[in-house]
């Protein structure tokens, strides 16, 4: 079982009745998440939102070897969450998976709700709950904040892939010991998280190096020390 498929399921990866729980559960987040981005969403935050749909879409596309024949994507959850909060994030991450499995036949069809609920919700709101839980120490300065998106992505990464797990206990192949999917699983989303902490550190960062006030995570407060513009000294009469 590759991680990719593990965290990107496929048809028939758990039964029906399972299936159809986590549509309804999806289905409920997804219209939560839009209720929410109402609120968040300005002539600011918008173009942000559907740039960060785009890089979403573009890094899950993207599968690279994690061990011979087992390869496995990014999510970009905590990415999202980061730069323009959990509710718009979500719908991003949501959206990007819907025409995936629509557009792109990435991910089947009846396991788009299990989905949807792994990588836009659970994803999403684990490695934001770490993003405002280490909000302070994001905000003292740039080596901060890079920390701070590591390890919100890297808590994403291996939280969402918890979600499968809980999904295939309930719904998957009795045929499967549970207990080695779940170490496969978790094993190989450790070292995805990783690469996802890397790559959501560096984007954040580039972006917060430039526009400060687009990064979700860092509005209400000083801009971190290293950001902040140095005021010129006075002239001398």
């Amino acid at each position: 079982m590759s991680a990719s498929v593990a965290m990107h399921m496929s048809d028939g990866l758990i039964n029906a009745p399972v299936s159809a729980v986590f549509g309804a559960v999806a289905v409920a987040g997804m219209a939560a998440a839009m209720a929410g981005a109402r609120r968040d969403l300005d002539d600011r935050t918008a173009p942000m939102a559907g740039l960060v749909a785009a890089f979403v879409f573009a890094t899950q596309m993207l599968n690279f070897p994690i061990l011979p024949g087992v390869s496995g994507h990014l999510l970009g959850g905590a990415l999202a969450a980061i730069l323009v909060g959990p509710w718009v994030g979500a719908l991003c991450v949501g959206i990007v998976l819907v025409v995936q499995a629509l557009v792109f036949a990435d991910g089947g069809l009846t396991a788009l709700g299990a989905n949807i609920t792994n990588m836009a919700l659970i994803g999403v709101c684990a490695g934001y709950g770490v993003a405002v839980l280490l909000r302070r120490l994001a905000r003292r300065n740039r080596p901060g904040l890079l920390a701070v998106c590591f390890v919100a992505a890297f808590v994403n990464t291996v939280v969402a892939s918890g979600g499968f797990i809980l999904q295939f206990a309930l719904g998957g192949d009795p045929a499967f010991s549970l207990g080695a999917v779940a170490g496969s699983v978790l094993g190989l989303h450790c070292l995805i998280g990783i690469g996802e902490g890397l790559i959501t550190a560096l984007t954040v960062g580039a972006v917060a190096s430039v526009r400060p006030d687009l990064v979700h995570l860092l509005r209400g407060t000083a801009r971190p020390l290293e950001l902040r513009t140095v005021p010129a000294a006075p002239k001398e009469a």
